[in-house]
Parts: C-alpha cells; structure tokens; sequence
C-alpha cells in the first residue's frame, strides 16, 4: 500500500477534549483514523466516557479529569504501559466558569481564574510531564487555541488572557523539550467556531456572526478545518514548525475596515443625519 502524504498510518494519537460530534476533538479523531492512525480518547468523566464510547467505536476511551494532577499521572501510567510510545497528543481542553453569566473582566474572580488556567492552559504541562516518558523521540503535541489572541473581546472575558497563557506554554514546552528531544509543541489558533462548548458562552452567537463577516470569503471557520490543521501538525510533514501556531480565520484578523461592516456598523449614525 502506498503511504499517505501525512504518514500518519500506524501512529498513536491520544486525544484529550472529545465531548460530542461538534467537538473540534472529535473531527481530529476522525480525520486521523480515516489516515490510518489508532486513536485513544481521554475524558473528563466517567459520564462523558460512556457518550464517547458510542462515538468512538473500538478506540479505548479513559477518564482523566486534567484539574487533579494525580489523574494525569495515573492516565500517563495507564495508556503509555498499555498503548505506548505514542506519536502525538492532542490538547483541545478549555473551561471557564460562567455560571453567573457576563461580567467586567475586573471582577473575575481569583478562583475561577485559577481554575480556567489550570485546566485550560497549564494542564498542558501536566500532561506533557507525565507523558514524557512515553512519547516517541519526534512525538507531536497540539493544542487547540484561538486567533484572536491581542483582541479584548468582551464575552470572552478571563479567557483570552489565559489562552494567551497556553500559547506561551506550548513555546516553552517546546523549548524545554527540546534539552533531550525532538518532540514538537504546536497549536492551532482557530476563529470563532460553532461547537458546543462554544454555546455556553454568553453572547457568542452574535460574535460568531460578526467575526463571519470579516472573513474574507464572508464564511465561518469551519470545525473540520481547524481539525485539518491540527492533523497537519500532528504528522511528520510539519516537521519544520516547533513552538508556533496555525493561525486559521478566513482573514478575519485583516479585515477590520471590510466596506461591508462599516457601512452595518454606520447605518444608524448615517440615519440620524439624513
């Protein structure tokens, strides 16, 4: 049989962060098995596990609540003694809690900071620690992250800082790495998606709409691309990229002053002087 451009048939892929069909984590895990690769899935909970399973068919799925440290320790000893060394592992894990719904970014609160970081950003390094180990010398870690990362956006809120905080990770990762090793740290920097995580922030719909419209060809980002990306990372031919991100917005970031916007945006002040 004729080996893929990506070479990713026979590899081993754990992914973290799958919780439904929506998930970019879930796309990944496809892309990647329809190239061969042999897929493990790591969740949350164990409720979260059995909604998987109906997804992943035969892939083993384990539970691993990446806020413990002794759970990431654990799920290390399981998967590399049972499944290792594996050749990659993707980070598609972001929390924040927004139960009390929208405020101002001063009145975060410590602990929900703390907590958004630990699962969020430095899990990452949790992970990449424990998994060391079993890992093959050029193994490729992705983590999925966001374009908009010098942007304020509002109902966002604590989180854009604290992805920022996982881009600066994944570079020192890299570098640490890199004493006694080849294994390579990456991430996706994706525009606003339509998942399910993405649901429960408050206003994102209207957000989501809006950054469609500064892209270039006037369409959203889509999940199965930013999974493309992320696949593309996670194989040997992006064996040249270390500590750096794909950013992936349709143009978005380039299009502020799109004529289509402005004219949206002035229509009311255009109104009140006609």
């Amino acid at each position: 049989m004729d080996m893929s451009f990506l070479d990713l048939a026979g590899k081993k892929i754990l992914v973290f962060g799958v919780a439904n069909r929506k998930s970019v984590a879930w796309h990944v895990a496809r892309l990647l098995e329809s190239e061969g690769a042999t897929v493990i899935h790591s969740v949350r909970s164990e409720a979260r596990r059995e909604s998987v399973r109906k997804l992943a068919g035969d892939a083993p799925v384990y539970v691993c609540d990446v806020e413990r440290e002794e759970d990431i320790v654990r799920l290390a000893d399981e998967v590399g003694n049972r499944h290792g060394p594996l050749h990659g592992i993707v980070h598609s894990i972001a929390f924040a809690n927004y139960s009390a719904g929208f405020r101002p970014f001063h009145e975060t609160k410590r602990e929900d900071f703390l907590q958004a970081t630990a699962i969020s950003a430095f899990s990452l390094v949790e992970i990449a620690r424990a998994f060391k180990p079993h890992l093959v010398q050029d193994a490729s870690v992705v983590a999925v992250s966001i374009s908009s990362l010098t942007v304020t956006a509002e109902n966002y809120g604590y989180m854009s800082p604290i992805k920022a905080a996982l881009d600066s990770t994944v570079r020192y990762l890299a570098k640490s790495f890199s004493k006694d090793s080849a294994v390579r740290f990456n991430t996706v920097n994706a525009a606003p998606l339509k998942t399910s995580a993405s649901a429960g922030i408050p206003g994102y719909l209207e957000s989501y709409l809006f950054a469609e419209k500064l892209t270039f060809r006037k369409k959203a980002l889509s999940t199965e691309e930013t999974a493309n990306a992320a696949v593309f990372l996670l194989s040997p031919r992006s064996s040249g990229m270390n500590g750096t991100g794909i950013v992936l917005d349709a143009g978005m970031g380039l299009n502020y002053f799109d004529g289509e916007v402005i004219r949206l945006a002035m229509r009311p002040e255009t109104k009140a002087g006609s």
